[in-house]
């Protein structure tokens, strides 16, 4: 499995899979979008203490975002992050977004912590990180927020199922909701199969519109 550090258009880095032939974030710049897609339609979203299952762990962007966050406003956050693929420490260690925000310790902190187990990070950001397959794994109405950041359906359309839109809809408190960076049409229409409240929000830079479900 081979990635390739390449850098966005905001200056901040991403990975391509070559295999795949597919970037983790979006060329048009990896901070935006994951600012826009998960932190304003997703965490802004949501009042109070916090519970958030992000979808594909990845590089931690949006954990270290979101932990960021719940500093900078007082929201007590727990934080499950689950990626079947970890990516390797050299490869984290030439990313960027630690030196980008003034806080490289934090990054690097996310991605020494065990896995499998929850860490404290801090007064404020609880962190577990789970080694495994999102079809494997079952949970019941746990989180306030899904950050859903699997790879593209055309890259990985497994990840994009009726049954594993039915696994996020049950690991949803009632009045929960899942955001993605995605908005293709059959995605939209199968949340509403499965249960979901769908509606189609404006997109970050580069992308017209992105899903927002809600429970």
């Amino acid at each position: 499995m081979k990635r390739t550090l390449i850098q966005t258009n905001d200056g901040s880095h991403s990975l391509r899979m070559e295999e795949m032939n597919e970037t983790y974030h979006s060329i048009h710049g990896a901070l935006q979008e994951a600012k826009h897609v998960f932190l304003k339609e997703g965490f802004h979203q949501t009042e109070g203490d916090v519970s958030i299952l992000e979808v594909g762990f990845g590089t931690g962007l949006n954990a270290f975002l979101t932990m960021l966050e719940a500093h900078k406003t007082g929201r007590i956050t727990h934080y499950v992050g689950i990626e079947k693929f970890p990516i390797e420490e050299d490869i984290i260690r030439t990313i960027n977004y630690g030196e980008l925000l003034g806080e490289p310790e934090w990054f690097d902190e996310l991605h020494v912590l065990n896995w499998n187990m929850e860490v404290p990070i801090s007064d404020y950001f609880f962190l577990i990180k789970l080694q495994k397959d999102i079809a494997d794994t079952d949970f019941t109405e746990r989180f306030d927020i899904i950050y859903f950041d699997a790879f593209a359906p055309e890259k990985q359309p497994e990840m994009w199922s009726k049954d594993i839109f039915s696994k996020m809809l049950n690991a949803l408190k009632p009045g929960g909701i899942l955001v993605t960076y995605c908005a293709k049409g059959q995605v939209k229409r199968d949340l509403k199969e499965v249960g979901f409240e769908v509606e189609t929000v404006a997109g970050p830079p580069g992308k017209r519109e992105m899903i927002r479900g809600r429970k």
